[in-house]
């Protein structure tokens, strides 16, 4: 490693208190607090750990620093900084680096100087860079994965009469887990009756009754009774409208009359008890 190579990594090295503070001051001050929260404690972990990987690149060549970088990177995605951020981030601390060097240093040959510095921090910054868009994609997939199966849980309520409350919009994919944990479901508890609740399903549209329509009839097929409740005035007119037959499907207004129609189901019932 050249004279030249090693300035710059020396430099910050040697002012390495001056410059972080400068740093955290500097997008502290920029910093959109609308947008993210950018705790300084949070910030001052993942600047000082980015400031030591830089130090060991060029110190430690030995060591292999894709680990800490991916660390690094997780860190920052667990922070939930956006990536504008982190680049932002970094290039600010590109230019405190030149802003101190030209200074310092007295130096007149300002390009050859910010070339340098691009040379020095380009490698660990295109790293970190890649190390955070597969640490963010990896945790959105986990959070969609973890959404989907909390999206259609099968509830058991009583023996052999479970529930399965939708809430939200249902697209072809979220259809498609339904049905799996529905028929999972069923087989799992021993279902009898299977209540489908609807009531917080905002729209029915052809598509999402179609969806409705098919898990009903898987239930019937794998040997249970289905029940569709909380079927409001204005679903019940479009279902009407777009032509749906519900004709195989018992229907409730209400997820209480549901529960009691599949007691009488099972032969039993809820019943008052006296005062002594």
């Amino acid at each position: 490693m050249g004279e030249n190579d090693t300035a710059v990594p020396r430099f910050i090295q040697a002012n390495r208190e001056e410059i972080f503070q400068e740093w955290m001051h500097q997008l502290l001050e920029q910093g959109d607090q609308n947008t993210y929260t950018l705790s300084e404690q949070v910030f001052s972990n993942i600047a000082n750990e980015y400031l030591n990987i830089l130090n060991q690149y060029y110190y430690y060549p030995e060591v292999n620093l894709s680990e800490k970088s991916q660390d690094l990177s997780q860190r920052v995605v667990q922070a939930g900084w956006p990536i504008h951020l982190l680049a932002k981030s970094l290039n600010i601390f590109e230019r405190i680096v030149f802003q101190k060097m030209s200074t310092n240093e007295k130096s007149e040959n300002y390009l050859d100087l910010l070339w340098e510095i691009e040379n020095v921090v380009s490698p660990i910054n295109a790293e970190v860079l890649q190390n955070y868009t597969a640490s963010y994609e990896r945790t959105i997939n986990l959070q969609k994965i973890a959404l989907q199966e909390l999206s259609a849980p099968l509830i058991p309520v009583f023996d052999n009469i479970t529930i399965l409350p939708l809430v939200g919009t249902i697209d072809t994919e979220r259809a498609k887990r339904i049905m799996e944990n529905l028929l999972h479901g069923v087989a799992k508890y021993r279902s009898e009756v299977v209540l489908i609740d609807i009531t917080g399903v905002p729209v029915v549209d052809t598509m999402v009754a179609h969806h409705i329509i098919q898990a009903a009839e898987a239930v019937r097929l794998v040997g249970a009774k289905c029940l569709l409740v909380g079927i409001r005035p204005e679903i019940a007119q479009t279902i009407v409208n777009i032509g749906i037959d519900l004709n195989q499907i018992i229907t409730k207004n209400t997820l209480q009359k549901g529960i009691e129609a599949a007691l009488e189901m099972t032969n039993r019932k809820i019943v008052t008890m006296e005062d002594e």
